[in-house]
């Protein structure tokens, strides 16, 4: 039985049953299949064009979890492509220096015309070589080889790039999780010289939990963009592009929903700011995680016009929410307002059985708040619980809402 067949008529299978019925399939590397069957799971949403090719083999469960998806891989291939077109020539030359499970080398060889993909585990690069061969990707190079210092050149090989892009590794060789820059695999804060010496531009992938501002301290002047990416409600990947002729200052975006907005850099400036009780029938905006992860805790107000729940609630209510900031975040209508004590969680809690709860910025958590109410999760009302700094109604508030 040929090995595509057999992961086609086994997708939906229990692994563990596979793996006790290996002597019923002789010719089938059981383990691959199992860990292949297994990864495929994770792809069917995730990378949806990969799972369509039954062929491709993935000899790593790791790499699977922490591959790109193929909406963050063709954001970072995006940015590859403002830099052809900003360039001098059409061509575009990559290099993928830790490129894993290889879908941000298939995003990359979208837009580039080159493609190095370098991976230090030569498990993932046969398994590359074959998957790349079966996408039909044919302006790639394979490498294998560990960048480490003095070795940047040797790894190339001769490959040219005009981009160098790195993911390093976040954990330690004993398996703990690491964020420090230069705690992770390769080190590149120790390799920047030399990879500046090989290529002009970086784009570096790192934790979505390091400190934007002291990454950016940290990396130096030649930061000159940063992207905070969101997608399924979650901060996904925080990338820093690096440009060896630039000095300026740096531009912070923010993506999410498929839609893309420059903001502020650092603490945006709150003038104007003043947190206020919104009304019934307003509309509550809640801001999404990039928003969120890349500080940008008062533009809703400045460049939007709306009003700011309290200073650290990071709530906002107005009129309308404009059709630019929704990709960004969640709408909904306030329906009902209320002062948060027993008597209201109890009288909201009997009228709304079912019903998303969340705490913000009062001396309660979401779950307490959840259990005072009495409220299942379920159906299209959302409360809110809240610290309002207005001038006259400063206080904690019980908000009635509906998700528009």
């Amino acid at each position: 039985m040929l090995f595509e067949d057999f992961i086609l008529q086994h997708d939906d299978d229990d692994p563990s049953r596979l793996l006790l019925a290996r002597d019923r399939y002789p010719d089938i590397d059981m383990d691959l299949a199992v860990t292949t069957l297994e990864v495929r799971s994770r792809l069917r949403t995730k990378v949806p064009e990969w799972y369509a090719v039954p062929s491709l083999v993935y000899p790593s469960r790791l790499s699977g979890e922490q591959c790109s998806s193929s909406e963050t891989a063709r954001y970072k291939a995006s940015l590859l492509a403002k830099i052809r077109l900003e360039g001098e020539s059409s061509n575009l030359k990559v290099a993928d220096l830790t490129g894993g499970m290889g879908v941000d080398c298939w995003a990359f060889a979208q837009v580039a015309s080159e493609v190095l993909y370098n991976e230090v585990q030569e498990k993932l690069v046969k398994a590359a070589a074959l998957n790349f061969k079966k996408l039909g990707m044919k302006n790639v190079w394979i490498g294998n080889g560990l960048v480490e210092s003095g070795k940047v050149r040797e790894v190339l090989d001769g490959f040219e790039p005009d981009v160098i892009f790195l993911d390093p590794a976040r954990r330690a060789e004993d398996g703990r999780k690491v964020f420090l820059i230069e705690e992770c695999q390769p080190d590149v804060l120790g390799l920047l010289p030399e990879l500046f010496r090989a290529s002009r531009h970086l784009l570096l992938k790192l934790s979505p939990m390091a400190d934007i501002t002291m990454a950016c301290r940290r990396l130096g002047e030649r930061v000159k963009e940063v992207h905070v990416v969101a997608a399924g409600g979650e901060c996904k990947e925080l990338l820093f592009l690096l440009d060896r002729e630039w000095s300026g200052p740096i531009s912070l975006f923010v993506a999410e929903s498929g839609a893309v907005m420059e903001v502020p850099f650092g603490e945006d400036a709150g003038g104007g700011v003043r947190p206020a009780l919104p009304e019934a029938g307003a509309l509550l905006f809640e801001p999404g995680k990039a928003l969120l992860k890349a500080g940008a805790f008062n533009l809703p107000c400045v460049r939007f016009g709306l009003t700011k729940l309290g200073q650290h609630t990071h709530l906002y209510a107005g009129v309308s929410v404009p059709e630019e900031l929704r990709p960004f975040g969640k709408v909904f209508e306030i329906l009902e307002i209320l002062p948060l004590n027993n008597r209201s969680m109890r009288e909201i809690g009997k009228r709304f059985p079912k019903a998303e709860v969340t705490a913000r910025n009062i001396p309660m958590t979401s779950e307490l708040l959840r259990r005072k109410t009495g409220c299942s999760s379920g159906g299209d009302i959302h409360l809110w619980g809240v610290r309002i700094d207005g001038k006259q109604e400063s206080g904690n508030y019980l908000i009635v809402s509906k998700r528009k």
